[in-house]
């Protein structure tokens, strides 16, 4: 019977792991493709794809076609499509830093306000501070599609709507990550802040030595969950943004498959690379961060 039951355990493994390893290449497969076509030659690239996109008119748009031949291995492989998008077409890096302008503020600031107002939160107790703490996690539940409006009417009324500051002052603000760094902290043993307050440390002290240190892991998931998330935004620039010239990226990969199909392909290249070299760099801290729910490794 125990070699039965072990068994029976052994399979499930195994078909756990085929399971797995198919979601896997269904998953990597449009970020292989991107990458394997980028190299392809416009011809190649016509000759696979051009039936997705030959035959848009102003009134019918064919996307979809029997005759598409997907190719992970290019028959000859080019660098035109690169040299085309970094040092032909300035549109696309224009973009690109538009992307970085808006994006690396809004995750700097906010975690900088998100790490002082987690340590309020998990420090102090009080009716004003559960108010205050229960309006940040509507807030989160909400989408943002919910505070696109009056996002739009604030930033009307105040100036601001058609700049960049209409994007970037809401997600500074954001409640995401102080709602994720307050469940954090404040599983921060107490001992560890009666302990540096004994020694004399001040409230900057304590955030400094012990909160941050020991949350570091959440302090990178955030980071890297609210740059993918910016990065990848849409809806704020198209109705945030009405200079195109001022649209990140994002926006742009939409209008670029009307024109060059290689070029789409390479510059959906580019725009991964930050986000791929992020996670790669700090992929156990965000699997960590993301999992923690116990004790301070010590």
């Amino acid at each position: 019977m125990a070699l039965s039951r072990r068994q029976k355990t052994h399979t499930l493994n195994i078909a756990f792991t085929i399971f797995a390893c198919a979601a896997a290449v269904l998953f990597l497969m449009p970020t292989v493709l991107t990458i394997a076509n980028s190299f392809m030659t416009s011809s190649e690239i016509s000759a696979n794809y051009g039936t997705m996109f030959g035959n848009m008119t102003d009134d019918t748009k064919v996307f979809i076609s029997d005759n598409v031949n997907l190719k992970f291995i290019p028959d000859k492989v080019t660098f035109d499509q690169y040299k085309a998008v970094l040092l032909k077409s300035p549109d696309y890096l224009l973009k690109f830093w538009n992307s970085v302008i808006l994006t690396v503020p809004i995750t700097l600031f906010q975690l900088l306000i998100a790490i002082f107002a987690s340590y309020g939160f998990s420090r102090y107790n009080g009716k004003i501070k559960s108010i205050i703490f229960f309006a940040y996690v509507i807030l989160m539940l909400m989408p943002y599609q919910v505070t696109l409006v009056p996002n739009f009417l604030v930033a009307d009324k105040t100036g601001l709507l058609n700049t960049r500051w209409a994007i970037i002052l809401p997600g500074v603000f954001a409640p995401f990550s102080i709602f994720l760094l307050t469940k954090v902290m404040k599983r921060i043993p107490v001992s560890y802040i009666e302990a540096a307050k004994l020694d004399g440390a001040s409230e900057f002290q304590i955030l400094a030595k012990i909160h941050i240190p020991l949350c570091k892991s959440a302090i990178v998931s955030v980071v890297m969950l609210v740059f993918i998330d910016y990065w990848n935004m849409v809806e704020q620039p198209l109705v945030l943004l009405q200079d195109k010239d001022k649209h990140p990226l994002s926006v742009f990969l939409s209008q670029i498959n009307s024109g060059d199909v290689g070029l789409a392909f390479a510059v959906g290249v580019v725009y991964m690379v930050p986000t791929i070299l992020m996670f790669l760099y700090g992929e156990d801290d965000l699997v960590e961060g993301i999992t923690y729910s116990g004790g301070i490794k010590g």
